[in-house]
């Protein structure tokens, strides 16, 4: 068995190293045993390994990185009856993805459905359940308003699907991208959305002249960092800040933010607490998210695929600014189980 770890927080690149012949692990009561084939790599796994910015580093032992993940169940533990071995299932949240194999409870074990591939069922969970989040979010900062909202990221793969639910919905949304080749691609797939690359000298007076009398309501913004300031500054009074990724290298502190005078709120949503979601609202969540896998796969792109033992080269794909789509670390079907097949 390969799995992916590290003993301390640091550079990606530096204190991940793959470990070969790893104990394979055995499913308790309730959970399934999981053959990895596919796994993105998200922000989130590599700020997992990295740490933030002035947080202290949280570590013992050695970790391995990963929550979602597409495979094929190996075993069942006791009292499992939903699934079956051999049966291609979604897994989120599942800590360790990164492996070769994962033991997670069946009830995060998402059946794939017939139809859709496998590339597509590793993106499936992640980032259309955070989609669910930040609507939630937005509406609940809109207060029955239309916006605008501003985005950062656009052309990110979560940009994408606000995006998207933002023709399906009505909502006024304003895109920010990094670049002048980045603004054409965002421009080309949501014609109707204000898109601004923010290497324009004038971007923030392009956002207040597209955001009209009433200002930017709501930000949801996955940057943070210096930019930060900037973003709470183009809201109007008693706007919010929707905090859900930190893809900057710096920080902000939030004494610098005009909050009690001009009553701005800053929110934080992350994806690790969905579960925390009534098993309902889980359930229509995972629907979603199932309906778009089937319907509309090409929102969940494909930027490239690396065998998990390149894991490096993985990485600093996943790190380039152009690029577009989600990068996958994956295991072929035919590998075997190492020492675990005799």
């Amino acid at each position: 068995m390969r799995t992916v770890e590290h003993t301390r927080q640091g550079e990606a690149a530096r204190v991940l190293t793959l470990r070969e012949g790893a104990r394979r692990p055995t499913p308790g009561g309730g959970e399934v045993l999981v053959r990895m084939l596919v796994r993105p790599i998200h922000p989130g796994d590599l700020i997992g390994v990295e740490g933030l910015p002035g947080q202290p580093e949280q570590q013992s032992g050695a970790r391995t990185p990963g929550v979602e993940g597409m495979g094929v169940v190996e075993s069942v533990g006791a009292d499992v009856r939903t699934l079956r071995p051999g049966q291609r299932v979604a897994v989120f949240p599942a800590p360790g993805t990164w492996g070769d194999f994962v033991a997670v409870p069946a009830d995060l074990a998402v059946p794939v459905p017939d139809g859709v591939g496998d590339e597509t069922a590793a993106l499936m969970l992640v980032n259309p359940l955070t989609l669910r989040m930040l609507y939630r979010a937005i509406e609940k900062a809109l207060r029955g308003q239309t916006g605008p909202v501003l985005q950062t990221a656009a052309g990110s793969s979560i940009g994408r699907l606000v995006g998207a639910a933002a023709v399906r919905h009505d909502l006024r949304l304003i895109n920010l991208v990094r670049s002048t080749s980045g603004a054409e691609k965002t421009r080309t797939l949501y014609p109707s959305q204000p898109t601004i690359a923010t290497c324009d000298d004038d971007w923030r007076e392009q956002v207040r002249r597209h955001a009209g009398e009433r200002g930017v309501q709501v930000v949801l913004d996955c940057v943070g960092g210096p930019m930060t300031q900037d973003l709470a500054e183009l809201l109007a009074d008693g706007g919010t800040l929707i905090s859900y990724g930190h893809l900057s290298s710096g920080t902000t502190s939030l004494e610098a933010l005009p909050l009690m005078a001009r009553e701005l709120t800053v929110r934080g949503v992350s994806i690790l607490h969905w579960t925390s979601r009534t098993p309902g609202e889980r359930a229509e969540d995972v629907a979603f998210a199932r309906d778009l896998a089937q319907n509309t796969p090409d929102l969940l792109d494909v930027a490239a695929s690396y065998d998990l033992a390149d894991f490096k080269a993985a990485i600093e794909h996943a790190r380039r600014p152009a690029k577009s789509g989600t990068v996958l670390l994956t295991t072929p079907r035919t590998a075997d189980s190492g020492n675990e097949a005799a």
